[in-house]
């Protein structure tokens, strides 16, 4: 089978691998998969079993204006590689490059499935702070978006809460949640972690790993340390990651320092993926302080199966998919009283989260869409 993969990221740069680097590497090792690249990235470049296509004329670092001023030079790459390599089918989940997969798959008479990662309205607007800013991409993108579903063959996404959404805007979508890689996501021993980022070995250590971005509340979680540290002398919060596009990190590292808690604060900064594991291990209570309302309905966040799979109990903001996965091995917040009240509570005994996490790994989400290609195939 011959596929392109439209990714919603600078495929070969961005520092962390997302759901469409974990499925399609797998799809690669038995299929011929093709992916344009577009350079929004500065991170250091990843191996990949891809057909790498360079699709930037003008490397600006913005997204916005990177797909705004790149978006003919998108189109031809995208359509020169369909016809070129006799593309079977098209999986794509961007959204200017969507608008140009989707046309340039329709002049070809080639299959479409439009994976949606999120509600990208919602998530373009993220970045930016202005209200009249995030109010124009908001109604540009869910316009774009709406062109992009339309011509679909297919729709899937990442959560039932994104399949109910999709359905009030008129769309049929087939779920295929994310997952994990449970070769290198597994329990770990994290004393030699601690050692090593100066963590003290009793201590009992709050941690994040992911993006450090406004949508993860951790500015809260800082606020409310003081507050863990009176009642728990040996708490520590572990921060593993970096910020792509926002000075967030080092808004984090300044709120520290004034509360007087920067020696309690550990950042790692930006680590590579397939050490993430070593860094989750020295954590007691993993977070997941999701923050905007208009998400919570629709998350399905990675990091559930990435902690969940090292063996590690979660302490979150109500995600209702989540929960309903993750039954009594997630404990739930709704503010900062009951944040420090739930830290309360298991730092005496945070357990272990159980496993089976087996039939969510990216192989398992891999074959799914392999069927997925192979229906559509039929019916074109």
């Amino acid at each position: 089978m011959k596929i392109l993969l439209v990714s919603t990221q600078d495929y070969i740069h961005h520092p962390i691998p997302s759901r469409h680097h974990n499925i399609f590497e797998e799809l690669a090792t038995r299929h011929e998969v093709h992916v344009p690249h577009f350079h929004v990235s500065r991170g250091k470049e990843r191996k990949t079993l891809l057909h790498v296509h360079e699709a930037t004329r003008f490397a600006v670092e913005s997204p916005f204006l990177h797909y705004t001023l790149n978006a003919p030079c998108h189109y031809r790459v995208i359509r020169d590689i369909i016809r070129d390599h006799e593309i079977d089918v098209v999986v794509g989940a961007h959204v200017l490059a969507g608008t140009a997969m989707v046309r340039a798959a329709e002049k070809s008479g080639v299959p479409v499935i439009f994976d949606l990662k999120d509600w990208f309205p919602d998530s373009a607007a993220a970045y930016y702070k202005n209200p009249a800013m995030q109010w124009l991409l908001r109604e540009g993108v869910l316009a774009i978006t709406r062109y992009n579903l339309d011509h679909s063959d297919v729709i899937t996404t990442v959560s039932p809460g994104l399949v109910e959404k999709l359905r009030t805007y008129g769309y049929e979508a087939e779920l295929i949640t994310n997952g994990v890689n449970t070769d290198l996501f597994r329990p770990m021993d994290g004393r030699k972690m601690r050692s090593t980022l100066g963590i003290a070995p009793d201590a009992f250590v709050l941690g994040f790993a992911g993006a450090v971005e406004r949508w993860y509340a951790l500015d809260e979680v800082i606020r409310a340390l003081p507050d863990i540290l009176a009642r728990h002398s040996n708490a520590e919060l572990l921060i593993v990651g970096g910020s792509l596009f926002t000075g967030y990190l080092d808004e984090l590292r300044a709120l520290a320092a004034d509360l007087g808690v920067a020696r309690r604060v550990h950042f790692t900064g930006a680590v590579d993926y397939h050490d993430l594991p070593g860094y989750i291990a020295p954590m007691d209570l993993c977070l997941i302080p999701l923050s905007p309302p208009q998400w919570v309905d629709i998350a399905l966040p990675n990091k559930y199966f990435e902690y969940s799979a090292c063996g590690r109990p979660i302490l979150s903001t109500p995600i209702p998919d989540m929960l309903r996965m993750g039954g009594g091995s997630i404990a739930v917040y709704r503010d900062k009283g009951e944040f420090i009240e739930k830290v309360d509570e298991l730092a005496g005994n945070p357990g272990r989260c159980p496993l089976g996490i087996e039939e969510h790994s990216w192989k398992k989400k891999a074959e799914a869409f392999e069927k997925v290609f192979a229906r559509v195939m039929k019916k074109a």
